[in-house]
């Protein structure tokens, strides 16, 4: 166990504990330089999970300049013949996240790029701004202030009960009017659900009869990116159906599909011989944020070729890596990394 995750560390324990051959590593910049400097016979091979988490970060980015389209999509199970409420005329951050913390994440975008624009570094922004470096740099590679808000999806969050509301809204309309017993009847279908999420879901019926079917909304961000990000066999057929009418629908999305596609087959397959091919298509087509994600590639080249031809990788210690943040956790604040050291090492 290192006192910190800097490059000079890493080198100096790699440097008193000679030969070592492999080393499976995560993308970081220092365990790179590190690895460098400490074993620089050692061949580097870069973990394909983490690579493949920052490829699917890029989709979700793409995924979030499309957002529009995503409103389009309904799943096909939408109650025919519904009475639905027209939707509202679309205002300037129509889809975009709202509140306070949308606002703190746009006005802390502004301030970094400001400071980036007056020549600042990063380490200078950080200490001007009281912020973390890597948060600094998360917010200096957005172009956008919406890239880190990707996970709001297109805007009102869906409620827990929305996909009964076909059922709620037929009892309702039938005259059962009392929440307890509509939460009995849902229990009674094979649904959990508290009584107050009831009280709360039908509340606003008793002003509108007949009540009608809360507007339908398409998938969120992350959904559309893990249609994407998954394996096309294990997708529902309306889940293929959503995919295939937005790749439709976008030039840009279709090609972002194709690559997604090339490179997991190039990841599954061992074929890291394909790596520099596959970036050139990248490049060629208009996705900076696929641009970027090659841009890292390119300065780890040969760690992320040899993490996609060789069968290393860093799996075997996430399990470890896990137990040492929970011991870690369990002792916040009241110890020191010498007793933390020999907590990990006695744990059984």
């Amino acid at each position: 166990m290192l006192p910190d995750r800097t490059a000079d560390c890493l080198a100096a324990w790699l440097k008193t504990h000679p030969g070592v051959e492999i080393i499976c590593r995560d993308r970081a910049g220092g365990y790179a330089e590190g690895a460098t400097r400490g074993a620089p016979d050692a061949i580097q091979v870069a973990d394909r999970w983490h690579m493949w988490r920052n490829l699917g970060e890029a989709v979700e980015r793409v995924i979030a300049r499309h957002r529009d389209l995503l409103r389009d999509q309904r799943p096909r199970d939408t109650p025919a013949g519904s009475a639905v409420p027209a939707a509202p005329h679309p205002g300037p951050h129509a889809g975009l996240r709202t509140g306070p913390f949308a606002d703190r994440i746009r006005q802390r975008h502004a301030a970094i790029h400001e400071l980036l624009a007056q020549g600042q570094d990063l380490r200078a922004i950080a200490r001007a701004l009281g912020l973390a470096r890597n948060t600094v740099r998360r917010f200096a590679r957005a172009a956008t202030p919406e890239e880190l808000l990707v996970n709001t999806g297109t805007g009102r969050r869906p409620k827990l009960l929305d996909d009964h509301a076909s059922y709620l809204i037929r009892r309702w309309n039938e005259g059962c009017t009392n929440a307890a017993q509509l939460c009995r009847e849902l229990r009674e279908r094979g649904y959990q659900v508290h009584s107050r999420a009831v009280r709360d879901y039908v509340r606003a019926w008793r002003s509108t009869v007949p009540a009608t079917p809360p507007q339908p909304v398409g998938p969120t961000v992350r959904k559309a990116a893990g249609w994407l990000l998954r394996d096309p066999a294990h997708l529902t057929t309306d889940e293929q159906r959503q995919l295939d009418a937005l790749t439709q629908a976008s030039p840009t999305l279709a090609a972002l599909r194709r690559h997604v596609a090339a490179f997991a087959v190039m990841m599954l397959n061992r074929q890291g011989h394909r790596l520099e091919t596959w970036m050139n298509a990248v490049q060629a087509d208009d996705l900076p944020e696929l641009h970027s994600f090659v841009t890292g590639l390119r300065r780890d080249f040969d760690a992320a070729r040899a993490g996609l031809t060789l069968n290393y990788s860093s799996g075997p210690v996430e399990g470890h890596v896990n137990r040492i943040k929970t011991i870690k956790r369990q002792m916040y604040g009241r110890a020191n990394p010498d007793l933390l050291r020999k907590r990990i090492l006695l744990a059984d």
